[in-house]
């Protein structure tokens, strides 16, 4: 059961709920329909530009032959690429794809669920992800975690 759980408890299945949720939001209860076209527009940019930059850091962990799943140990430190700006430009293109989902549905109602969802990635995986860094890699991880930002 522990296992089971555990394959759910990732960054795009908590993406998927919370992109549900400001669906279901945005169509029962909208509040207001506060966005146009040009913030469906932005919305649909940022969407596109979440994926590229997923697939530019995935692209990292396949070339460092180190897993990709939260919670796996890591086999290399990646500082290049993504991660020379970002510590998680995974989680980062996750809270813009959301973003960007939000703009699309076009109403008020749903605004506060990527800062949800950013808060949950922070938390429950990002700030775990430290210490792993930290335990696995030593003075090299210690610096790279205290000279690149968690997020931007």
């Amino acid at each position: 059961m522990k296992r089971a759980l555990s394959l759910v408890d990732i960054p795009p299945v908590w993406l998927i709920l919370a992109a549900a949720a400001a669906w279901l939001l945005a169509r029962e209860l909208p509040l207001v329909m506060a966005f146009g076209l040009v913030f469906r527009a932005v919305g649909a940019l940022a969407i596109c530009v979440g994926f590229v930059l997923i697939l530019w850091s995935a692209l990292w962990f396949w070339r460092a032959k180190t897993p990709i799943e939260p919670r796996h140990t890591p086999k290399a430190l990646i500082t290049s690429g993504p991660f020379t700006y970002s510590r998680n430009p995974i989680y980062l293109a996750m809270v813009v794809i959301l973003g960007g989902w939000v703009m699309m549905l076009g109403a008020l109602s749903p605004v506060l669920i990527p800062f949800l969802y950013f808060g949950l990635l922070d938390r429950r995986f990002a700030a775990p992800e430290e210490a792993v860094l930290r335990a696995n890699f030593g003075i090299e991880g210690a610096r790279y975690i205290q000279t690149t930002p968690r997020w931007l």
